[in-house]
């Protein structure tokens, strides 16, 4: 499997990341954001409040940093750029029920926008399963001999642009 496939997958199992946008100080801010749409080779897609500060954040600075981790072991971090959307036809494609939690006029709430991002550089670690045993083993390994962990295999870690 090739990293780039690699990292499509880890997006297919996550349910949400923590966005990470730069708010008008400079100060880094981070939120948890359910992902609503995932396409190949393309563009993260989430739903969000127009009012919202991120919105302003973006606006202003659309540079994002997702962050994703599932239970198993695998972490991803995605850096890109964010635009905020506002499409009703797709916004109702991707309207799930859930989302009346935050919205709930439904998919026409008037304060509802969808929020894109477009990846720039992915970056994975992958501890999971045989990973997992292979990565416990690499560290035992290091711990006896005194030597560093390597988890530089592209299967475990790679850096990529996307």
């Amino acid at each position: 499997m090739s990293e780039r496939q690699k990292v499509y997958e880890m997006l297919e199992s996550v349910e949400s990341a923590m966005l990470v946008t730069h708010n008008p100080d400079g100060i880094l801010d981070a939120r948890p954001m359910r992902v609503a749409d995932v396409e190949p080779a393309g563009s993260l897609w989430f739903m969000t409040s127009r009012s919202s500060r991120k919105v302003c954040e973006i606006e202003k600075d659309s540079r994002v940093l997702l962050v994703y981790q599932d239970s198993s072991g695998q972490y991803l971090s995605i850096a890109g750029t964010a635009r905020i959307v506002d499409d009703g036809p797709r916004t109702r494609r991707l309207w799930k029920e859930p989302y009346k939690v935050w919205f709930p006029n439904g998919p026409d709430d008037p304060d509802l926008v969808l929020l894109s991002v477009d990846p720039e550089v992915a970056e994975f670690w992958d501890v999971a399963g045989l990973n997992r045993l292979r990565y416990l083993f690499d560290a035992a390994k290091a711990y006896v001999t005194g030597d560093r962990a390597a988890i530089e295999d592209s299967d475990k870690h790679a850096r990529l642009r996307v």
